[in-house]
């Protein structure tokens, strides 16, 4: 490591250099039938019996490994953490995540209590100063009552409850009510057809129809 930075990186490089030329004879001797060297050859070790790192092709020996810019090559990159899952974020989640206790630590609700006074006690000065403005111009202020019962809006509404001159309540009806009789009459008509699909064959039931058709009933 005290060789420098460039001396370091040149020793380097004539290694390399030395190891590119070793390739080709390797090759050479597998092309003529000797025996595959790249492959069943040793792996290059350091002095700590880690194999020697590289990039592309290219091999870091000795303090060559600790130049800069070439550490940060070799640095693993640190995994992320852990996506948690839907349950597990979840778990977690409870009333006070919506805001349901935030007025029990005795702290917001008198805030919220000055603010609402502070609030109140602007909107009736202000209410003030337009009404003396107003008087100020001679214009008359008619006092709403707030009392009053509109009819048209209390229609629109579907019906309103009235007191009768006895204290009955009396409705007013926007769909066609029947009567008692019709009612009764429909009930009648109902059961005659349930007792003709009962006990008429379909020949009878097509002559009947066929005989109210012919008097138009």
């Amino acid at each position: 490591a005290g060789l420098g930075e460039f001396r370091i990186r040149d020793l380097n490089d004539e290694i390399n250099k030395l190891l590119r030329e070793k390739g080709h004879w390797e090759y050479r001797i597998k092309e003529l039938g000797g025996p595959d060297y790249a492959r069943i050859g040793p792996k290059m070790l350091d002095h700590e019996g880690k194999e020697v790192p590289g990039n592309r092709g290219y091999k870091y020996f000795g303090a060559a490994k600790d130049l800069p810019g070439v550490r940060e090559l070799f640095e693993k990159e640190p995994l992320p953490p852990p996506r948690k899952t839907r349950a597990e974020l979840m778990k977690d989640i409870d009333a006070e995540y919506y805001g349901y206790r935030d007025e029990d630590d005795g702290i917001l609700e008198p805030l919220e209590q000055e603010h609402e006074k502070k609030v109140i006690a602007e909107a009736v000065e202000k209410w003030k100063m337009e009404r003396e403005a107003r008087l100020a111009r001679g214009e008359e202020e008619e006092e709403e009552n707030i009392y009053a019962v509109n009819d048209d809006e209390s229609d629109e509404e579907g019906g309103k409850e009235r007191e009768g001159e006895e204290g009955q309540q009396k409705f007013i009806a926007h769909v066609p009510v029947p009567t008692q009789q019709e009612i009764e009459e429909a009930l009648v008509r109902r059961k005659k057809m349930e007792l003709l699909q009962k006990y008429a064959s379909e020949t009878l039931m097509a002559q009947s129809e066929e005989a109210k058709t012919l008097l138009g009933l």
